[in-house]
């Protein structure tokens, strides 16, 4: 057993006192500053952005010369920097690329996906619903991302994890596999980083 979820544990305390929107904000530094995924003037894209945690470093990281690009399923409270764009997009909608593509034409340098299902405590369901998310995090990055471009995701670990780090293995020339530190000690979650897209149709 895990140790049982404080949801004002030490994270969400600094979170509030830094004035971060959530505690995620601290596992996106940690990953951003580990792999370089974040450089000023970069155009960076967020799936499952509210409450807006990641999409603070995002902006702060990109500077008035970025874009920071964040979707959700629910609105985003809106951010005061000019250089960061929000919209309600179910990533899963049959319309969701052409919807991206008219929010924010052009290429990303990075994606993030803090995706996440609504958890039913069913682990074989939670796991299927968390990969659903993740292959289609992945399909936005292949489509949207520039060759050379970074991917971020966030996975449930169960059966099916090793057949989606081999495939990000076929799209990016480098795969790591990291828990933050801000993690809750509870959680089954983990991120998985795509370190250079490789060219469509380019060797393996």
């Amino acid at each position: 057993m895990g140790k049982p979820y404080r949801p004002k544990d030490h994270y969400f305390q600094k979170a509030k006192a830094e004035g971060f929107r959530a505690r995620s904000a601290f596992k996106l530094e940690e990953l951003a500053k580990r792999f370089q995924l974040l450089r000023p003037g970069s155009r960076v894209l967020d799936l499952g952005a509210a409450p807006g945690g990641f999409l603070q470093v995002i902006a702060q990281a990109v500077g008035a010369a970025g874009l920071a690009v964040g979707v959700d399923v629910v609105p985003l409270r809106p951010f005061a920097e000019a250089w960061v764009k929000t919209a309600v997009l179910d990533v899963l909608a049959p319309d969701a690329l052409a919807v991206l593509e008219q929010l924010a034409p052009g290429a990303f340098d990075a994606v993030l996906s803090d995706l996440a299902p609504k958890t039913s405590g069913i682990r074989s369901s939670d796991e299927a619903r968390s990969l659903r998310l993740a292959e289609r995090a992945l399909e936005v990055s292949r489509t949207r991302g520039k060759v050379g471009s970074s991917f971020l995701v966030k996975l449930f670990m169960g059966g099916d994890f090793e057949a989606f780090r081999a495939e990000l293995r076929r799209d990016y020339q480098q795969v790591k596999v990291v828990r933050p530190e801000a993690t809750r000690s509870a959680s089954v979650e983990v991120y998985l980083v795509g370190l250079g897209l490789k060219a469509p149709g380019g060797p393996g």
